[in-house]
Formats: C-alpha cells, sequence, structure tokens
C-alpha cells in the first residue's frame, strides 16, 4: 500500500457502546477496524460503514489485524472490578460475569452487516489465557502486605504481532501486555508485562464463546513472558505496536502517578535486543524473570534510567505500516455518543509522532 495516498484523516462515526479501545487496519483489502469497548466496528478507508459485531459483555480492548491469517486479533477480558461493573453499567445490562481473560479471533471477512452477534453468529472465536486468569486472581505478599493481583495484573489490553526481541528469523508472534493496576502504594507494579504466543496451533484452542458458561480452552502458559521496567501506569500498556521502520514495540498508556518516576506515556522497547534474565525490582516474590529492553530513543530520566515520551495519542489505537507512516486514533464524545478521527502520522524521534499535515 503506499502510504502517500492513504486518507489523511478517517472519520468513525458516532457509536454508544464505550470509547474506542483500537484499531486495525487491512492494507491489502483497504479496510479498517474500530474496537467500541464492546462491539467491532468495520468501515472502508473512507469511512463507508460495512458492519458491526455486537452483544460483548466483557472488554474488547487493542486490536491487531494478522497479515498472516487474514483476521483480527483482539484482548478480551471479564471482570468484576470497576472496569468491569463500568461496562455493565454503559450498555444497560444486569448480567452475573466470571473473571476471564481471552484472545478473541474475528473471521472479519463474513462481517458483512451490522449488528452480528458476537457469541451466534460464527464470526468470533476466543482462546482462554490461563497465564492471566492466574495473576488476577493470585494473592501475593509485598512487603509485608497481603495484596491482590500478582504484579498488580488487572487483565489485558495491548496486543500485536511482531518478531521474538533479538531473533533473526522473522517468526512473528502474538505479544499481548497486562493491564496493571495504578497503586502507588506497591512496588510489585512498576514493570509492563508482556506475554508472548505463538498461535501456528491455535485451532485447537479456538472456540466459539459462551458468556452464561465462560470456556478454558487456552495454552496451559506463554510461551515467553517478558517484564520492561518503565515504573507503574494506570491500567497498563493500552496499546502495543510493533514498528518495522524502527525495530521497536511501541508502549501507548496512561500516565502513572508515582512521584519517584518520570511517568512518561508513550515508550519503545527495544525488539533488537534479546531478553536478558535479570531482577524485578520491587517484586520480593519474583526473584527474576526475562527483561525487554528500553530503545536509545525520546528523553532519558537519570533517576531511573527509563526513556519515553509525553506523546497524548495511541491509547485508543494505533497502526504502523512500517515504512514511518502511522495511523493513529484521536478519540472523542459528545451527546452523540463517542467517536475517532483516524489521522495519518508519521515517526519522529523526538515527538514520537506527528500528524501529516491536510
Amino acid at each position: 500500500m503506499n502510504t502517500a495516498n492513504l486518507p489523511k484523516t478517517i472519520y468513525s462515526g458516532h457509536w454508544k457502546c464505550g470509547h474506542c479501545q483500537g484499531i486495525a487496519v487491512d492494507t491489502k483489502r483497504e479496510y479498517i477496524y474500530y474496537s467500541f469497548t464492546t462491539a467491532l466496528v468495520k468501515t472502508d478507508l473512507q469511512g463507508n460503514l460495512i458492519g458491526t459485531v455486537t452483544g460483548l459483555l466483557g472488554h474488547l480492548g487493542c486490536i491487531e489485524f494478522n497479515d498472516a491469517d487474514g483476521r483480527v486479533y483482539g484482548s478480551l477480558e471479564y471482570k468484576n472490578d470497576s472496569i468491569g461493573k463500568g461496562i455493565l453499567k454503559t450498555i444497560g445490562s444486569s448480567a452475573e460475569i466470571e473473571n476471564a481473560f481471552y484472545i478473541a479471533i474475528f473471521d472479519v471477512d463474513k462481517i458483512d452487516r451490522v449488528g452480528m452477534d458476537a457469541c451466534d453468529s460464527g464470526v468470533m472465536k476466543a482462546v482462554w489465557l490461563k497465564e492471566v486468569v492466574d495473576d488476577y486472581l493470585a494473592a501475593v505478599n509485598c512487603g509485608g502486605r497481603e495484596l491482590e493481583h500478582r504484579l498488580g495484573c488487572s487483565g489485558i489490553d495491548g496486543t500485536s504481532f511482531g518478531p521474538m526481541p533479538g531473533s533473526m528469523d522473522h517468526k512473528q508472534y502474538l505479544f499481548v501486555t497486562y493491564g496493571v493496576y495504578g497503586d502507588v502504594e506497591r512496588g510489585d507494579n512498576d514493570h509492563q508485562v508482556i506475554l508472548c504466543y505463538d498461535t501456528e496451533n491455535w485451532a485447537q484452542y479456538e472456540t466459539a464463546l459462551t458468556q452464561s458458561a465462560m470456556h478454558k480452552n487456552g495454552p496451559a502458559a506463554p510461551d515467553r513472558k517478558f517484564f520492561v521496567y518503565t515504573g507503574n501506569t494506570n491500567w497498563g500498556v493500552q496499546n502495543l505496536e510493533y514498528d518495522a521502520n524502527t525495530n521497536t514495540f511501541l508502549m501507548a498508556v496512561y500516565r502513572g502517578q508515582k512521584e519517584s518516576f518520570p511517568n512518561y506515556t508513550f515508550f519503545a522497547v527495544d525488539a533488537a535486543k534479546a531478553p536478558v534474565k535479570g531482577e524485578l525490582k520491587g517484586v520480593p516474590y519474583q526473584a527474576e524473570g526475562e527483561l525487554l529492553t528500553l530503545a536509545e530513543m525520546g528523553e532519558a530520566d537519570e533517576k531511573t534510567g527509563v526513556r519515553g515520551w509525553n506523546y497524548k495519542y495511541g491509547t485508543t489505537g494505533m497502526h504502523s505500516f512500517g515504512d514511518g507512516y502511522f495511523y493513529v486514533s484521536y478519540d472523542g464524545r459528545d451527546e452523540n455518543g463517542w467517536d475517532t478521527k483516524v489521522k495519518l502520522c508519521r515517526w519522529s524521534d523526538e515527538k514520537a509522532l506527528e500528524p501529516v499535515e491536510e
């Protein structure tokens, strides 16, 4: 796809099912997909509506188009915390839901009309992530305090396909980031946690979802579990995106509140560097883990060694074209509901991303 010919702005239209959580682009067929929390929306690149997938009672977060199989993958979480209860209130549901975390996989070629049911139309299947459930439900001892949610895990959000850090084989893996509670009183939540899965044999796990009886079909564990020391953020990595141009995994977050950290809102993980075993700072119950390295880009905080940017967008969706250009969500809300303008942006080492002028 020639990015020079792309629309500079695509408008999503208004939706009343929650704010935009992520975007995904099919560059071959020229479709764009939006996650609006409890619905997946499909339009062409001119903004013409093609269809929607609705009926979700959980949080559909960051989404990613997989060029290898032509499907959209996204984080899908069901939980009984403030986020989960807020979602049910937004859609006017009194349903009782079980804590569960999935990768939702949409057969997007089937999306051809508005209002297709996520569970009954055959358009969506889901893979259960046991590792996330275990960390979310675990209780840990942290500095003499009994705390819920190992590693501050609040579920999952960011998703991206990309290469194994440090590898040269070009094989694509699915990377899934934890949501992390923004608790300034605990010390074990200062890393971003990234799970890595080889999805090549996931057909054995892909199962249609029944929201009143959640299935537990999924891998026993991730292939790898990585940690990135950034300081605590509010709800972890909202959007994750591999960028071939810089060979980094970009992470857009909500600003953290711990005064000991610079609290950047945008980070880049160096995908050229292999993970190294190292100490998990602030985590007394796990001595070490596989650490990824922040790229030598952006601002540098001398005290903590953390690098990043104070870039204000990306948390509600970004897509890398791999040539220095991106689509980035600029979300909004008014009396008609939530919407977003997806703007064509270019990479800037100084500013992270900046819009291309109309």
